[in-house]
């Protein structure tokens, strides 16, 4: 059984056949979803989605793409719906440095405040770490009991070793498929079976050969060929870590 622990399924692109589409994952092996909120709005609309579909799951927190849109009280709102029934982790969660530099230490404070609440509520994180690994290196290292999965790893083999140490898992996505995934091979070296997750982040980062089209659960066994290809093992291998691996994080 695949299970996609990051996918946006209250995302407008699924707005024509979302149900049409949920209601098929489990016939196409998909098990397993975790849709992850990116602002106060998208997080009780995951929230909705994990009601309606056994198999779905939600996070619920404010990307930091979103902190200027954030109204006052959306902090207390996500501490709020993460007390709900199948809300597993805080996320989507971090920072983000490549479409705005210039608000740095707003986008730290917003991370900062989401990380003492899932630690208060004892929930992992789903952490969103764009072009400010070392902020986010340095942010989680104050936090010895945190844990939770760093999205899309694009990181550095080094600081990827350092997370493993800390008990942090690794998520994988489409761009492992990629020809220029030079970096993310260097960190699946170092990355063992027991530590990543396989993730879509649906409807983006279509992996090869659906890239450039909207992207679902179903393109998740792309994922787990080009991993077992990676570390030398089988397909089946991959994906039962991974399904292991995520109820263990997400306590599913």
């Amino acid at each position: 059984m695949l299970f996609d622990t990051h996918a946006h399924y209250d995302d407008a692109a699924f707005d024509t056949d979302r149900d049409a589409l949920l209601e098929a994952l489990p016939a196409s092996g998909v098990g397993l979803v975790i849709d992850p909120g990116c602002d106060v709005k998208s997080s009780e609309r995951a929230l909705m989605l994990a009601a309606q579909w056994p198999h779905v799951y939600a996070a619920v927190g404010i990307h930091p793409e979103e902190l200027g849109g954030m109204a006052e009280g959306d902090l207390e709102r996500i501490e709020a719906l993460c007390t709900q029934d199948k809300c597993v982790a805080i996320g989507e969660i971090g920072l983000d440095y490549y479409w705005d530099d210039t608000r740095k230490e707003e986008q730290k404070a917003l991370f900062i405040r989401q990380i003492e609440l899932a630690l208060q509520k004892e929930l992992p994180v789903i952490v969103h770490d764009r072009e400010a690994h070392g902020d986010c290196l340095d942010i989680v290292r104050r936090y010895r009991e945190l844990r939770g999965v760093f999205h899309c790893y694009s990181g550095s083999a080094e600081m990827a070793e350092e997370l493993l140490r800390r008990g942090w898992y690794l998520g994988f996505d489409g761009p492992v498929t990629y020809k220029n995934a030079r970096k993310t091979l260097e960190v699946l070296a170092v990355c063992p079976l027991d530590r990543l997750l396989i993730e879509t982040d649906s409807p983006y980062l279509s992996p090869v050969p659906q890239r450039g089209k909207r992207n679902d659960s179903r393109n998740l066994s792309y994922i787990v060929e080009r991993i077992a290809e990676i570390k030398g093992c089988s397909s089946q291998e991959v994906e039962a870590a991974a399904l292991k691996n995520g109820r263990r994080l997400f306590k599913i």
